[in-house]
């Protein structure tokens, strides 16, 4: 799977002998994949063009696919849905007009329960439906409708979201994870220091990301979810663990915060209060050691 890249911004940290650790933020906002269709090999392109409603977990998509054989593009148009659904379309002759009516049409999460049969009373010369319901698949089944025809479908991946926020940490021993696949899909760190030692290796991120891609649902509308994470790596710098330290949350309603700060910035404190999940506690952060220590 490929992928087009729309936003890069990175931050690099140099230590020992010119090693770099660095985060990079990459953006995707269209996606190429392959797969099959009634066992013939398929290319399909899709690009993110919009939000169904308030919800960035459901979105339009514009594309093509052609069969590897010929590489004759046919257009597509559809949605993605909350459950990681794919519902795509071809018109033929009508393929822009029926395309601005689909979306339309479809400007709730009760209308994109209905995509399907919304989509065939604009009467679509081809249907290609992946239904990821269970977030496990891979390979993701699907089917293709041409008319009364229909064969199977299969998209060679586990994940069909269109846009994502990725955030890739470049490690040494050309070593590169991404947190968009073990932390959260939100994104929003920012590497801030690293430290090694005898049990192995610490990376510490900042981070500020949204509380709830449904910005029309709870915690939606609100300043978002802050705070540390601290990745843990053996001394290869292979992956082990991480654990994260909020410093404001809608969801845990964390917002009484006390921040001091070390003359020379490199010791952090936040004394947070009391709140209805979580008892009152301090924050340690120590930048220089890439550590958060947490006590009463």
């Amino acid at each position: 799977m490929k992928k087009n890249f729309t936003l890069f911004f990175f931050l690099s940290l140099t230590f020992f002998l010119s090693q770099k650790i660095e985060l990079k933020k990459v953006t995707d906002s269209s996606q190429t994949f392959t797969g099959q269709i009634g066992g013939a090999p398929i290319t399909l392109q899709l690009s993110y063009t919009g939000v169904v409603d308030c919800d960035q977990y459901q979105h339009y998509v514009d594309g093509w696919y052609y069969y590897d054989k010929y590489k004759k593009k046919i257009p597509l148009t559809g949605i993605y849905d909350y459950y990681g659904n794919l519902s795509l379309y071809n018109f033929g002759a009508k393929q822009k007009q029926s395309s601005r009516i689909l979306k339309e049409q479809i400007t709730s999460l009760q209308k994109v329960e209905k995509t399907d049969e919304i989509a065939q009373k604009l009467l679509p010369k081809e249907s290609i439906i992946f239904d990821q319901s269970t977030l496990k698949n891979n390979p993701i089944p699907g089917h293709f409708y041409l008319g009364k025809k229909v064969q199977p479908a299969t998209l060679f991946t586990g994940n069909a979201m269109i846009y994502r926020l990725n955030n890739y940490l470049y490690l040494p021993n050309n070593k590169k994870i991404n947190t968009y696949d073990f932390i959260n899909k939100a994104g929003g760190n920012e590497l801030l220091s690293f430290s090694s030692g005898e049990n192995g290796n610490r990376v510490l991120l900042y981070f500020e990301q949204t509380s709830n891609f449904n910005a029309c649902g709870q915690c939606g509308a609100s300043d978002g979810e802050k705070g540390y994470r601290v990745l843990y790596f053996t001394k290869d710098w292979n992956y082990k663990n991480y654990e994260e330290f909020l410093i404001e949350s809608c969801w845990e309603n964390i917002y009484d915060v006390t921040k001091t700060k070390s003359k020379d910035k490199q010791i952090i404190q936040y004394k947070i209060g009391k709140s209805e999940t979580t008892p009152a506690h301090t924050l340690t952060v120590d930048v220089k050691n890439a550590s958060v220590i947490k006590s009463k």
